[in-house]
């Protein structure tokens, strides 16, 4: 594709814009570790927030939502509970708050404040690295598929999607690496500023574009539906024959019990909190636990609208425009590049080079703030922690410059093999969040958890996380005569079944890990589980804890919040989803859904205000008051 001059001059001037940034703010930076990772805890909540969306508003996963509603439809919004999406409302009601209690760089070393310094926690501290580093490099090699694949189109030289890749990674490495958090941050909100701008543009195109009737006739029946009942029950015959392949390839046939396993599968993640990556840094990074809360919340503001109407528009515009050439493609048909098809058609100049410089910002803030993520682990948790206790805060930094740099080198060497964003993208959201869930879950919620448990639960799930995909692949090994159990490993091995189906089986096997580990071996040391639930302040299942904390601490409030916090949760769940709904309602003008999805909104958005965010603010000035 050509490029006008002014989308080309918008272009560089954007990436020469970040790049000084990084380069400009870096000494602020590197004052000490602290600053590096965390920006000395003295950014602002709601800044805080809209780093964090930017760093979600990834090009990969946009790429993906748009080919997810173009064959699912409406329907597409329950989709992303894969990851699952409403883990940001658990964060919101009580998570980041209990996690910024910590006082910690990062999660690894968060397993002290819970697991002491013990053998088991030094188990315990090693597997989180590794974990963090996994999932570090198979967010990059995500990230490394969804900018070659852009850049392949609409930028005007001949190159690979490979070498795209590799040119946006080493100059969006420059500026993360030198700059550290205080880069990331800054950087993340400027790209949002102009990814918010370029996504309403899209919708407002799109809209004017696109008549709903127009639209109505090029869908199969069920698509403009929300709900859905056992079966999908969409037929795209006559209309796209491939995209009745790719339903049955995806495993979606049976929706409700797809939705049911996102459901089942999301509460527990979600419960498990944060995963050592980017969105446990920005929580780290808040100035209170309060404020770490109202991060997580705005999140959900600022993230959800603008990128929906991207994703819708650009998805309505490839239904009614570009059907004919998806047609044309057969067998070979690439649902993934639908987002940059329809930009190239439908967006003006000027929009245009706003447009691409906002995707590559998507990309380059995820990007940005995963690999911020992955060298506090190596330098704080292995370097500084394991080789060199006393090394001063210059060499740490010089040191994390180093680990950046190598962590992104093994990000692309994985880059370079996968196949597809769908690949790796099930194999995080299933396989290895299902190795993760079990560990971490306990952790927060039993006290007779411990530092060998977490190792255990850890290894296992992660063990199994990397070989069940590659064992699901042949039916001999399947046992047979255990009942339904043998039913369900043959199910799962069926090449149509749905990724998630495998968490179940995963994080079976983890919580085994984590219940011989930990009933197997002796419990923490009391005064560490002591100091932990009366900082952290968890519920659940902590009953002799917390009484040997009370007749210590007449004074000691037990958290009395589980009931409260399960309703917000419910009531958060249904207003981050009509969020959703109202951008993608808007853009496709169903105008009667639109009017009924804003009223929840309001609905729910006075009930959090009245049940979560007063009452939050209200226990924060009952805190302070007794430390005075």
């Amino acid at each position: 594709m050509e490029l006008h001059f002014i989308d080309i001059l918008i272009i560089i001037i954007y990436l020469i814009g970040t790049i000084y940034i990084g380069f400009w703010i870096s000494k602020k930076a590197s004052r000490s570790i602290d600053s590096y990772f965390l920006g000395g805890n003295t950014i602002p909540w709601y800044v805080l927030g809209v780093s964090n969306a930017s760093g979600m508003f990834d090009i990969a996963g946009t790429m993906w939502l748009v080919y997810v509603m173009f064959v699912y439809g409406m329907k597409s919004a329950w989709i992303p509970w894969l990851w699952p999406v409403f883990n940001q409302i658990f964060l919101m009601i009580y998570l980041s708050i209990w996690l910024r209690r910590s006082n910690v760089l990062t999660g690894a070393e968060w397993i002290k404040t819970r697991f002491g310094t013990g053998k088991g926690s030094n188990l315990s501290h090693i597997i989180v690295v590794v974990f963090a580093l996994v999932s570090v490099i198979g967010f990059l090699a995500y990230s490394f598929k969804g900018i070659g694949k852009f850049a392949e189109v609409f930028l005007p030289w001949d190159l690979t999607p490979n070498e795209y890749a590799l040119i946006f990674m080493g100059i969006t490495t420059l500026y993360v690496v030198k700059g550290g958090m205080y880069s990331v941050v800054f950087t993340e909100v400027l790209q949002f500023v102009i990814m918010t701008i370029a996504s309403i543009a899209v919708g407002i195109i799109a809209m004017n574009l696109v008549a709903p009737e127009t639209l109505e006739s090029m869908v199969p029946e069920g698509w403009s539906d929300v709900f859905f009942s056992w079966k999908l029950n969409m037929d795209w015959s006559g209309l796209l024959e491939e995209a009745n392949n790719k339903i049955a390839k995806d495993g979606y046939g049976l929706f409700g019990a797809v939705f049911m396993m996102m459901l089942f599968k999301g509460f527990f993640v979600s419960a498990a909190g944060p995963a050592p990556n980017f969105d446990m840094q920005r929580i780290l990074a808040a100035k209170t636990p309060v404020e770490a809360s109202k991060m997580s919340f705005i999140v959900n503001i600022v993230l959800n609208f603008p990128r929906y109407m991207l994703i819708t528009g650009l998805t309505i515009l490839g239904i009614v425009f570009f059907t004919d050439e998806l047609n044309a493609m057969g067998p070979a048909i690439d649902f993934e590049q639908l987002l940059p098809m329809a930009m190239r058609e439908f967006v003006p100049v000027g929009l245009l080079g706003i447009l691409i410089a906002g995707l590559l910002a998507a990309f380059m803030s995820t990007f940005a703030a995963t690999v911020n993520a992955a060298p506090a682990y190596i330098v704080n948790d292995v370097y500084k922690r394991y080789i060199n206790p006393e090394a001063g805060s210059k060499k740490l930094v010089t040191l994390s410059y180093i680990s950046s740099f190598l962590v992104v080198v093994i990000g692309i060497c994985f880059g370079l093999v996968v196949d597809s964003i769908d690949e790796v993208l099930q194999w995080l959201t299933t396989g290895l969040w299902g190795g993760y869930t079990a560990a971490n879950v306990f952790k927060w919620y039993w006290w007779r958890f411990n530092g060998y448990g977490y190792f255990y639960g850890m290894a296992v799930g992660i063990f199994s996380a990397i070989t069940f995909p590659l064992l699901l692949q042949y039916t001999a090994w399947v046992p047979q005569g255990l009942g339904a159990f043998s039913e369900y490993l043959n199910f799962l091995t069926d090449p149509n079944t749905q990724p998630i189906f495998q968490f179940p089986l995963i994080f079976m096997f983890s919580i085994i890990g984590c219940l011989l580990g930990s009933l197997l071996t002796t419990p923490e040391n009391e005064d560490v589980l002591k100091k932990f639930y009366k900082n952290v302040r968890p519920w659940g299942f902590w009953k002799p804890i917390d009484q040997k904390v009370k007749s210590e601490d007449q004074n000691f409030k037990s958290n009395k919040n589980f009931g409260r916090d399960m309703i917000n949760i419910i009531v958060g769940i249904i207003w981050q989803t009509s969020l959703v709904l109202i951008a993608m309602f808007l853009v496709t003008r169903n105008f009667t859904s639109l009017g009924l999805a804003a009223i929840v909104v309001c609905i729910t958005s006075i009930f959090l205000k009245l049940n979560w965010w007063d009452k939050m603010h209200k226990e924060e000035k009952l805190e302070m008051e007794n430390l005075k």
